[in-house]
C-alpha cells in the first residue's frame, strides 16, 4: 500500500532530472511512485528495474528501462548502475544492502519509500486450514517469512516450504524453517514453476 505521506516521493520525482539513475526494486514502487508523476520522463535519466515484472510496469508507464540484472535480486542491480546521483524507490524498511553498495562506489543515494508492506491478519479459519490439508506454503519475500513467523510462530511441519529466491530462503532457514523449494527465476511464475517441478519429481 502507499505510504501515508507521499510528499517525499512527489518531491523526489519533481526533481528527477537531477539524477543519473532511478532504481525501482518492485512493481509496487512503480505503481505508487510513478503514479505521482505526470510530466514526460527525461531522456537524461536512466532507469533500472529489478526484474521483468517491474520492467513491464515501467514500460507500460512509458518509461524505458536501461538495465535489468540477469539475477533478480537487489544487490545485482548495483552491477549495472553507475552514477553520482541515484534515486532509489523502495519499500519502507527495505534491506539496506543495495544502498550501501551504491554508496560504497561513491554515489550519492536518495532512498525514498514509495510504499509500505503491512501484515494482514487472517481470519481464524485460515489458521485452521494450516493444519487441515495444506500441501505447501509459499513465501514471496523475506517480509512474508517474518509475518508468517509472527502470526503462526512455528515451522509448518509436514508442509512443503517454497521460497521465491535465496534471500527469502535464508530468512526462512534462519527462523528454523526447512526450505524444500527455491525458485531459480525470482518471480511469482518462477516460484510456481519450481513448486510444480518439485512435485513432478516425486511422482
Amino acid at each position: 500500500m502507499p505510504i501515508p505521506d507521499m510528499r517525499p516521493v512527489q518531491a523526489a520525482l519533481a526533481r528527477v532530472e537531477l539524477y543519473d539513475w532511478v532504481v525501482c526494486t518492485s512493481v509496487n514502487g512503480v505503481r505508487y511512485a510513478l503514479g505521482e508523476r505526470t510530466a514526460p520522463w527525461p531522456d537524461s535519466v536512466k532507469v533500472a528495474a529489478i526484474g521483468p515484472v517491474t520492467r513491464d510496469a515501467l514500460e507500460a508507464a512509458g518509461v524505458k528501462v536501461a538495465y535489468m540484472p540477469e539475477e533478480f535480486r537487489a544487490e545485482r542491480i548495483a552491477d549495472g548502475v553507475y552514477g553520482q546521483r541515484i534515486l532509489l524507490l523502495r519499500a519502507r524498511g527495505a534491506r539496506p544492502a543495495l544502498r550501501r553498495l551504491l554508496q560504497k562506489r561513491g554515489a550519492c543515494v536518495d532512498e525514498v519509500a514509495a510504499y509500505c508492506a503491512e501484515t494482514n491478519v487472517p481470519p481464524p479459519a485460515a489458521y485452521a486450514a494450516m493444519h487441515a490439508g495444506v500441501d505447501a506454503v509459499t513465501f514471496t519475500s523475506a517480509s512474508t517469512v517474518k509475518s508468517y513467523a509472527e502470526l503462526i510462530g512455528t515451522d509448518p511441519q509436514g508442509v512443503t516450504v517454497a521460497c521465491i529466491g535465496p534471500i527469502t530462503a535464508c530468512e526462512a532457514e534462519e527462523r528454523g524453517f526447512q526450505v524444500h523449494v527455491v525458485a531459480k527465476e525470482y518471480t511469482a511464475k518462477g516460484l510456481v514453476d519450481a513448486l510444480k517441478a518439485f512435485y513432478e519429481a516425486d511422482e
